[in-house]
């Protein structure tokens, strides 16, 4: 059995610009290297269409707050090199990682891991599963650095961080082994609506 701290993981999480298909105008990225939840890294950025006011009142990311940022090429390889050679992690994963491989089409993560479908799997008698009742139900939030806030990517990537080592380490008193976390969840049941880029 391999100890789930042989793998580097990466947390990520995206805001988007509410377009189809969705434009990333924030990403933060928060390592975790031998089970220890490191410094966050976080981009504005100048997305090739506006942010519409639906999703501008969710993340509050205005088009004047990234008029000046930079456009992704001038940032993609800085997140490559953050993202490579470690397992993906994010809520909603597959939402997030839609838009990294059109952004990123040479990057592949190195595994996948959604902590959606790892709540669900681990912590089945949770009334939900959305990151805001997860971070509710743990008290994911508390101590984080003052100014940080829900739906921008540091928050949210920090808290996601929180809740996969939590899963790992709290969910039977031991913690899960690489071959628990990559075992397939049963088929069926509800899916998490697509993260509202």
């Amino acid at each position: 059995m391999t100890d789930w701290t042989s793998l580097n993981y990466v947390v990520v999480d995206i805001e988007g610009n509410g377009q189809q298909p969705p434009d990333l105008v924030e990403v933060a990225a928060v390592p975790i290297e031998h089970g220890k939840i490191g410094q966050p890294q976080s981009w504005l950025v100048r997305p090739d269409h506006p942010i519409t006011p639906f999703v501008r009142r969710i993340h509050g990311i205005s088009n004047e707050q990234v008029a000046d940022a930079p456009v992704f090429a001038d940032i993609a390889g800085e997140l490559r090199a953050v993202l490579s050679g470690a397992a993906f992690v994010a809520h909603n994963a597959p939402a997030d990682l839609g838009v990294l491989r059109r952004k990123l089409p040479e990057w592949e993560p190195l595994e996948v891991f959604d902590t959606v479908r790892l709540s669900r799997r681990f912590r089945p008698n949770q009334a939900s599963h959305r990151l805001g009742a997860l971070v509710d139900a743990f008290y994911l939030a508390d101590d984080l650095p003052a100014g940080l806030k829900p739906h921008r990517a540091t928050y949210d990537a920090l808290v996601t961080a929180r809740l996969f080592v939590m899963l790992i380490t709290k969910t039977f008193g031991l913690p899960l082994t690489l071959e628990d976390l990559r075992t397939s969840p049963p088929s069926g049941g509800d899916h998490e609506a697509a993260a509202l880029f």
